[in-house]
């Protein structure tokens, strides 16, 4: 666009493109209808308005954007057309880009340069790209979104005056937005909205227990917390038993630091509250579902002053089978082929996601400890917290000394790409050593595995101790500090994969595997969703 101030392309994208990521009871009818407007009004008005444009911007964490993208594809299939925001890597990465343009397309990607920063590598645009320590300097980055994302909202209400139009080109980008659909670090979104009289609706990619653990500002000034051991209790907020509270010293110390400004010069809690507290944040929308948190939809309604709205799990229907380049669909990843080879039921997946801070003794105690609990494996290994960005595979040198010879019968490491659910998904596949990010216990939902549980950081210990509550995982123990040994690992590792508690554990995870995965419900919430988009706008 010429005269444009600040630098974007749109480019049209079809929504059955799939992308080449490793992504790394009785209270629910109380739950729904914990917001200001039934759902089934809600529903009755998704079906009966006319289409939205709807502008959807995550944050730059693969674990964020990867159900932000799903979150579109869905409301672009319901008729409304979807701008999803983010850089052109990130785009290019999240294989959002077709090799062909389709002319009835719902959903557009918009990619803004990320600017420059002292200290940020050049090229990084995720939080997979940065060791831990600059994930801050990423966040100054996005921060200098701010302008071109308030130009690219200008030009997009300068070409449309919002009202409904009667042919479907018409109706979709030509219009201004009817909303956006920001992240949780947006606290910069306000302004731009409250300008272009346009509501949002943050969404949270996390369970809804870590929100009710955060709480409002107001909460957190009547009930001040400042050290670790604050984090350690159930907050006053929640007022009913739970197991809402950190256990360990280290996961507890990571909350605190969440309300400490960093080097972008904003807390991660101030982003949050800063976008949520505006009155143009009409709504806030979670990855989550009454069946998993029944009890805290009303609670989350009647902290945040604001329906609490569930979009359900968006769980992947659609990739199991083609979650690698659809123009590829003849290459087998090497581990699938391996799997291919085990007996079913055999094979204990490990991954620890994208962004889990492990360091170097992280990964050769868990390498001697697979080593150990003599079980098959496969393993997803991505390099320790001060290689990221290299993605060359050096993860491998930092294995013990002989380790993959020794296991080369009955394990394989794979420092490359792995397609998760398609590895998920294998019939030899039976549990998954996995970080507890909510992204992959949600996979471990669809598939019915059980689990061993290794947290780390932000929501991992909660949802670790969630999971151990349902009867489905076990988590490996480790000192107040973290820090866990071989023989921790080899026997949680053979508490799920080979001794009789394991036939329990994989019950259970079925059983709640039949529950979540009730498709019927799952397109119920979104068609709810859509109904709350257009009552509240």
């Amino acid at each position: 666009m010429r005269n444009s101030p600040y630098i974007y392309s749109s480019i049209a994208y079809t929504i059955s493109a799939s992308w080449p990521i490793n992504s790394h009871p009785s209270d629910i009818p109380a739950a729904m209808a914990a917001t200001s407007h039934s759902a089934p009004a809600a529903a009755a008005a998704a079906s009966s308005s006319s289409p939205l444009h709807i502008v959807v911007f995550p944050w730059l964490a693969f674990g964020h954007m990867i159900p932000f993208l799903e979150l579109s594809k869905r409301l672009a299939r319901r008729g409304h057309a979807v701008t999803f925001v983010s850089t052109p890597r990130n785009a290019a990465r999240l294989g959002a880009i077709p090799p062909a343009l389709s002319s009835s397309a719902r959903l557009r990607v918009v990619p803004l340069d990320l600017p420059a920063v002292d200290g940020l590598p050049e090229g990084a645009e995720s939080t997979a790209d940065v060791p831990p320590e600059k994930v801050e300097l990423l966040k100054k980055a996005f921060d200098g979104l701010a302008a071109p994302f308030a130009g690219f909202v200008a030009e997009a209400c300068a070409a449309g005056d919002g009202e409904a139009t009667t042919t479907a080109a018409a109706a979709g980008f030509s219009r201004k937005p009817d909303w956006i659909i920001p992240d949780f670090a947006h606290s910069w979104i306000w302004p731009i909205a409250e300008e272009h009289k346009i509501p949002y609706a943050t969404f949270l990619i996390v369970p809804a227990a870590f929100v009710a653990i955060l709480g409002p500002r107001r909460e957190n000034l009547t009930h001040p917390r400042t050290t670790a051991e604050d984090y350690m209790v159930q907050p006053p907020w929640i007022p009913f038993p739970s197991n809402i509270a950190y256990r360990r010293r280290h996961e507890a110390e990571w909350m605190v630091a969440a309300f400490r400004a960093n080097a972008s010069g904003v807390s991660d809690m101030d982003r949050f509250w800063e976008s949520e507290q505006h009155p143009n944040c009409r709504l806030i929308i979670y990855r989550s579902c009454p069946k998993i948190e029944p009890r805290l939809f009303p609670l989350l309604t009647e902290l945040f002053a604001k329906p609490a709205v569930p979009a359900g799990l968006l769980m992947f229907p659609d990739t199991i089978n083609n979650d690698d380049d659809t123009s590829e669909q003849s290459f087998v990843p090497p581990a699938i082929e391996w799997l291919d080879k085990q007996s079913e039921k055999s094979v204990i997946y490990v991954a620890l996601g994208s962004e889990a801070p492990l360091t170097e003794e992280h990964v050769r105690e868990l390498a001697l400890g697979l080593e150990l609990a003599n079980v098959q494996f496969l393993w997803a290994l991505r390099p320790p917290s001060g290689d990221r960005g290299s993605n060359d595979g050096g993860a491998a040198v930092i294995l013990p000394d002989g380790f993959e010879s020794r296991v080369a019968a009955r394990g394989m490491v794979c420092t490359r790409w792995v397609p998760q659910l398609r590895v998920l998904a294998h019939r030899a596949v039976g549990g998954f050593l996995t970080h507890c990010g909510w992204g992959s216990t949600i996979e471990s939902f669809q598939f019915g595995h059980p689990l061993v549980m290794l947290p780390f950081i932000v929501d991992q210990g909660l949802i670790a101790e969630a999971m151990a509550a349902r009867g489905i995982g076990v988590e490996v123990a480790r000192n107040d500090d973290g820090l866990f040994h071989r023989d921790d690992v080899a026997a949680a590792v053979r508490r799920v994969m080979v001794e009789d508690e394991g036939k329990v554990l994989a019950r259970k995870a079925k059983e709640l595997s039949d529950i979540v995965g009730d498709r019927e419900q799952e397109e119920m919430y979104l068609d709810e969703l859509v109904g709350y988009l257009q009552r509240y706008k």
